[in-house]
């Protein structure tokens, strides 16, 4: 069941060379899993199955994370909102997840944030609200640990005004805080990739799954293509797990018996203002007619979000649209003396959810539970459930198929679930390296809030970036029109985190895409000669990534100028994708 590690591997390290290694292990045995999906579950998956001993890859057809799970609100939570469905399992395995991940698995990773619930009743919305904080303060003890975050507190109106100056004090009359996590989670899921690596499994991006093999009405294999290159070859396993979110239907289709589980995709957008457009020490959370809204502490933004409708068109550029945009405006500006506009944002970003279809007309009351379904011999689905809950989902998963395994060998006993206790790379030595931060900065003549920054990134890894720079003094310049993202950053992208193109690099392993007014376009170029560099790129296709990453930004800004999802899918669909071979 077991396989040796490269060094590589035993590092966590994804690049060109790495990827072409695993393509070419997976080719030449039977896994015992084959995970298919590289997103947060699908990428939970992996690792869970290779800590359990056994011989793992996962594939993914774009980049790690390049669907829902790297286009979220950032929070890792319990989801307050929940408890007013009833929803309480929900919330208390998602509270257990969130302490798991603030306290063990990724502390450098997930970060406490404190939010503002204004309240304008002084009696029934105080005690209605204050209730509903109380219980989710107490699910959070539920998981046997700490919860990792302090608890909710009752606030005057005076309070709030010194805490959140920019807030209109008409009509409010106090309210509450509670806490909550953050995450960077395209970041997160790179690092759970790679930590699965570390523990022996075989990971591949842009390798798309196009056929399954069966055999005697079992599935014991899928064929892929290599979206680099165009080859096509088979891939065999014992076991498959489909964890491909939105695309469950597409993907499930291929095996044309497959299952009838539905999933909706439900479109949330959200905008990215300056920290100084929300003078405020809090994020916020108000209520909206159709649930709540988030103004969240991002760095030197904050991002605002989200909608919540149906999303019926192509679901690897879902588009932003006007309404959406002014919807988001309207509701945060009915609660701010200085209404944000147009002229402030930064960034849009757009995210598909993967609900579990029911007879519900509305996106927002389908369940955000998951389900796990055994559809045909050899093959496990897991589809729903939230970003929080990603390891216990994943666990699920890999129990299905566990079952199965140790029903046709039962001599192979292989273990349950380890995950609780592993902690992602990075994450050992972070909290030490975090108290030299000083030292770390006069050492490398890096800022302390440089730093930070990268502590706060890659963890105890940061070492591997300074010793970029150590290298290399000049790739401790930040990349043009973005003051926080270092070039060795973009270096340590493609030389350890498996970045194929440029908008890999400027869109997830960093987030200049939403940091910055032209949405990484400046930076393009320079990002493509560095890549360019390690990937062996001719100066036309340098020329071509960074033509085609300018086409896609500029149909993203015009399709946010239509009025209709149709409308702006028809705009951002018009351009062609990135380069996908080899000029």
């Amino acid at each position: 069941m077991s396989q040796s590690a490269s060094a590589s591997g035993v590092h966590g390290i994804l690049n060109a060379h790495t990827r072409a290694e695993a393509l070419a292990a997976m080719q030449s045995q039977e896994l015992d899993v084959l995970v298919i999906g590289g997103g947060i579950v699908g990428s939970g998956c992996a690792l869970d199955a290779a800590t359990r001993g056994l011989n793992v890859g996962v594939v993914e057809a774009q980049d790690w994370a390049a669907g829902t799970s790297s286009r979220s609100s950032k929070l890792v939570h319990g989801g307050i909102r929940y408890l007013e469905q009833l929803d309480f399992h929900l919330v208390r395995e998602a509270l257990t997840e969130r302490g798991l991940l603030l306290q063990q698995i990724a502390p450098h990773l997930v970060k406490p944030i404190r939010f503002l619930y204004p309240v304008e009743h002084p009696v029934w919305e105080r005690a209605y609200v204050g209730a509903g904080m109380l219980l989710y303060d107490a699910f959070s003890w539920m998981g046997g640990r700490r919860p990792g975050v302090r608890h909710h507190r009752h606030l005057s109106k005076r309070q709030i005004a010194l805490a959140a100056p920019s807030l209109r004090s008409s009509g409010i009359i106090g309210g509450m805080s509670y806490y909550d996590g953050r995450v960077d989670d395209a970041r997160y899921v790179a690092n759970l990739v790679r930590t699965a690596v570390a523990n022996g499994a075989y990971a591949a991006n842009r390798t798309k799954v196009i056929g399954f093999i069966q055999e005697q009405g079992r599935v014991v294999g899928v064929t892929v293509r290599d979206v680099e290159t165009g080859n096509e070859f088979p891939i065999r396993a014992k076991q498959i797990i489909n964890s491909t979110g939105v695309w469950t239907g597409e993907t499930q289709e291929l095996v044309h018996d497959g299952g009838t589980l539905r999933v909706r995709a439900s479109k949330g957008i959200h905008i990215v203002v300056p920290r100084d457009r929300f003078k405020s020490v809090m994020g916020l959370i108000i209520r909206t007619e159709k649930s709540v809204l988030f103004v969240i502490p991002w760095g030197r933004h904050w991002i605002i979000g989200t909608t919540d409708t149906d999303w019926h068109y192509d679901k690897v550029h879902p588009s932003a649209t006007a309404e959406d945009i002014q919807y988001l405006l309207d509701h945060v500006n009915s609660v701010l003396e200085d209404p944000i506009t147009h002229d402030d944002i930064e960034g849009v970003y757009v995210g598909l959810r993967p609900l579990l279809a029911g007879n519900s007309e509305s996106t927002a009351k389908l369940s955000r539970e998951h389900v796990v379904v055994k559809p045909k011999p050899g093959l496990v689905l897991i589809a729903g459930g939230k970003w929080t809950t990603y390891r216990v989902m994943a666990q699920d998963a890999v129990n299905a198929a566990v079952e199965e395994l140790n029903a046709g060998d039962p001599a192979w006993n292989i273990p349950g679930s380890i995950t609780s206790a592993v902690p992602l790379l990075g994450a050992a030595g972070y909290k030490g390296a975090w108290n030299r931060r000083a030292r770390i900065a006069r050492d490398s003549g890096l800022t302390v809030a440089q730093v930070e920054h990268l502590l706060n990134r890659y963890g105890s890894m940061a070492d591997e970036v300074l010793e970029i720079i150590a290298q290399d003094a000049a790739q401790a310049q930040t990349l043009p029109g973005n003051p926080d993202y270092l070039l060795a950053e973009v270096t340590y992208a493609v030389t350890h985190e498996g970045a194929l193109h440029i908008e890999d690099v400027l869109t997830r392993r960093t987030r200049v895409n939403i940091e910055t007014r032209d949405r990484g376009v400046a930076a393009a170029p320079l990002v493509a000669k560095i890549l360019g560099k390690h990937l062996g790129w001719s100066a036309a296709q340098e020329k071509t990534e960074v033509k085609n990453y300018r086409l896609a930004i500029e149909a993203e800004f015009a399709a946010e100028q239509q009025t209709t999802d149709e409308a702006a899918n028809a705009i951002r669909t018009a351009v062609p994708n990135i380069v996908e071979a080899p000029a």
